[in-house]
């Protein structure tokens, strides 16, 4: 499978995180409005060194487990506003989950849609997947009408089904299938 960064949009360019963009990954990662529905809880600074000397390494996306994590930047400014991931679930059976965090600064604006349109592309025109799903909180209402609004359909709701920072939580499960991806496109 072979993809092409970085990727650029009309307010956005999507690309490889670099050892500069420390500060802004701690800026995300520990804040808690940022890490309220997510499966981790606000990171230490060390925790984030470690997070992203993961997202500094290249990646195949070729094997199960792996994880393409993509920092958001505005073109105009050049802030970094956040980040969204494609995981590869099997690639035997080219499936993958599309991720996105972004900082509580630029919510309503259209960046996490913008540029979660790019990554969907990715996965389905230059990886060839097959089918890309979102998993989330059910409490997290905005990343679920989000995902719909990508074209994501509602398959599942796993009533407390993970045990999340002390509490047992509801799981949505949206996906999508290459062949829909295709006819949204037309």
């Amino acid at each position: 499978m072979t993809y092409s960064l970085p990727i650029e949009t009309d307010r956005l360019t999507l690309r490889r995180y670099t050892e500069t963009d420390y500060d802004d990954l701690l800026k995300l990662q520990s804040n808690d409005d940022v890490t309220r529905f997510l499966l981790y809880d606000s990171k230490t600074p060390e925790q984030v060194r470690e997070s992203l000397a993961g997202r500094l390494a290249d990646v195949a996306m070729d094997a199960d487990g792996q994880a393409l994590t993509l920092a958001v930047i505005l073109r105009e400014t050049g802030q970094h506003v956040g980040e969204v991931t494609l995981f590869v679930h099997s690639a035997d059976h080219r499936t993958g989950e599309i991720g996105f965090v972004f900082h509580p600064d630029f919510h309503g604006r259209g960046y996490a849609a913008e540029a979660s349109v790019e990554l969907l592309r990715l996965g389905f025109e230059q990886l060839g997947m097959h089918r890309i799903i979102g998993r989330l909180d059910y409490r997290n209402t905005g990343s679920a009408n989000l995902l719909k609004r990508l074209g994501l359909r509602q398959e599942a709701h796993f009533v407390r089904n993970e045990f999340l920072k002390g509490e047992w939580t509801d799981e949505l499960v949206f996906a999508m299938l290459g062949a829909e991806w295709t006819e949204r496109g037309k």
